[in-house]
């Protein structure tokens, strides 16, 4: 398959052969299946990239800046509109037009939704969307899915319980979508009010996906994998009904009987106070290795997009 110059902006844009080829690509870049080093600093050497972070980031620039390095590519770019001639009043519009010039890939977070296909449309070399508002990080949903096919060593046939926002949450609505390309049972678990939207279950359904929604974590639960997310306080218009609920999903020590069981627990983090750090020793809580795949992910997207394998 040819990425070469392709943006990456949607999770919705791939197809599950894509999806599978961008999975086996980063094994090339994981030390748990490549035979040797490929992070060589010669794959991509004498190109750049522009990480523009209007919004503040961790794992996602930090681990862009890392997967760009270890191919060798060059690093520029800010994470700090304020540092930059936005804050005198240069247009987003103007902004990507001058990164274009100095780059060969730009690498963009922005909290408006549909930024990053604005600057895709605007630029003349590819864009990698790393999280517009809302709306997608296709960088985690590959991640995300690359995870559970290294722990699973498959994608059919497992069952992946989502918990916690479902209703807010840009991770679980594309993880779902992604994951309804392979025969995967889904198991929705949240507060009614913060259900997964019908938009979702509705394509889920067309695609003839079988799901189950649980207000409470089922004792009983039959998964392979729990990904859970935090209850997003900002996206609550009444206090007091963010204080009902944040409390209601926290996994605490009792989770660890699931864990025994075999269910891996992930995360996209941040985590706020959704999962306790008592958790954090046990080998099925893999949300820290969950973040390092990313790295082999991003490896690879950026690889392929510059036509380097």
């Amino acid at each position: 398959m040819d990425f070469k110059g392709r943006d990456i902006i949607d999770i919705n844009d791939f197809s599950k052969e894509e999806l599978l080829y961008i999975l086996k690509s980063a094994k090339k870049f994981d030390p748990a299946f490549a035979k040797k080093d490929r992070s060589n600093y010669t794959i991509a050497q004498g190109k750049i990239a522009a990480t523009l972070f209007f919004e503040q980031s961790t794992r996602t620039e930090q681990s862009f800046k890392s997967a760009a390095q270890k191919i060798g590519m060059g690093i520029i770019g800010f994470n700090d509109p304020h540092s930059t001639s936005i804050h005198k009043g240069e247009s987003f519009s103007d902004t990507i037009r001058i990164m274009d010039a100095y780059a060969d890939v730009l690498i963009i977070r922005h909290p408006k939704v549909g930024s990053a296909k604005e600057a895709a449309d605007l630029a003349q070399i590819p864009v990698i969307n790393a999280g517009d508002g809302p709306n997608q990080h296709p960088t985690q949903t590959i991640l995300d899915l690359y995870t559970m096919m290294k722990e699973a060593g498959k994608l059919d046939g497992i069952i992946v319980a989502l918990m916690g926002d479902l209703k807010y949450g840009r991770t679980v609505h594309a993880l779902s979508l992604a994951l309804s390309h392979f025969k995967v049972k889904q198991i929705f678990i949240s507060h009614p009010t913060l259900r997964m939207p019908d938009e979702f279950l509705q394509v889920l359904d067309k695609r003839g996906v079988e799901y189950e929604e649980f207000d409470v974590l089922p004792e009983d639960l039959k998964a392979d994998f729990v990904y859970q997310t935090r209850i997003q306080k900002e996206r609550f218009k009444d206090l007091n009904e963010y204080k009902k609920i944040k409390d209601k999903f926290i996994l605490d020590a009792s989770f660890k009987k699931y864990l025994d069981r075999g269910v891996k627990l992930m995360h996209p983090l941040p985590r706020v106070n959704e999962i306790d750090s008592v958790l954090d020793a046990h080998p099925n809580a893999i949300y820290f290795e969950q973040a390092r795949n990313g790295l082999y992910i991003r490896e690879a997207l950026l690889t392929l997009i510059l036509g380097r394998i």
